[in-house]
């Protein structure tokens, strides 16, 4: 039996919790804030900004599940998104293609502690799983979600969980790439 496009999602979120704790593991205050050069970003700094990010996509996913729970708007897909979505998608997945700067709501303070980072990630993950789960039966194409990037984009309930992940994945990969260049 084939996954389903919520399952996927949900396993997406599992495996980059995973990942980040295999990351910040064994990494001291200093090196999970150590920066590479001025103006690039710590592995604090790109977990931090996935949860400043974050936390806005998990309260809009609440909302646009709730509101396709009352409104009834459901289909068991397959479900195909649109080609404004499908480059959304393509410009957040990694690798990166064409940098983008964070917007200044979106930029983390630096010098956190890993100790409040982490877990505070962790826990967003968990909510995200749980929103892919509690997703189930909705129409992922039809449910719109409001984006923290701009108040003008929306995109489908699935193309969100799926942007979301991709987002996660891009700035992973740049947190692994600080963490090679550890001195």
């Amino acid at each position: 039996m084939a996954v389903s496009e919520l399952e996927g999602y949900r396993q997406q979120f599992q495996l980059i919790a995973e990942q980040a704790q295999e990351l910040t593991a064994g990494l001291s205050e200093a090196r999970f804030n150590w920066r590479p050069a001025s103006g690039q970003w710590s592995i604090e700094e790109c977990l931090a900004h996935l949860i400043l990010v974050g936390n806005q996509e998990i309260s809009a996913l609440e909302d646009a599940i709730r509101r396709g729970k009352e409104r009834g708007i459901t289909s068991s897909g397959p479900f195909s998104y649109g080609p404004v979505e499908r480059y959304v998608l393509r410009l957040t997945e990694p690798p990166v293609r064409q940098p983008i700067s964070a917007p200044r709501r979106f930029r983390p303070l630096h010098g956190q502690p890993v100790t409040a980072v982490m877990p505070t990630f962790l826990h967003m993950q968990s909510q995200l799983m749980r929103h892919a789960e509690s997703a189930e039966g909705l129409d992922l194409r039809r449910v719109k979600v409001a984006t923290p990037i701009s108040r003008f984009l929306r995109l489908s309930l699935g193309a969100m969980f799926a942007q979301i992940a991709a987002h996660e994945r891009r700035h992973l990969e740049q947190a692994r790439r600080v963490r090679h260049q550890l001195p």
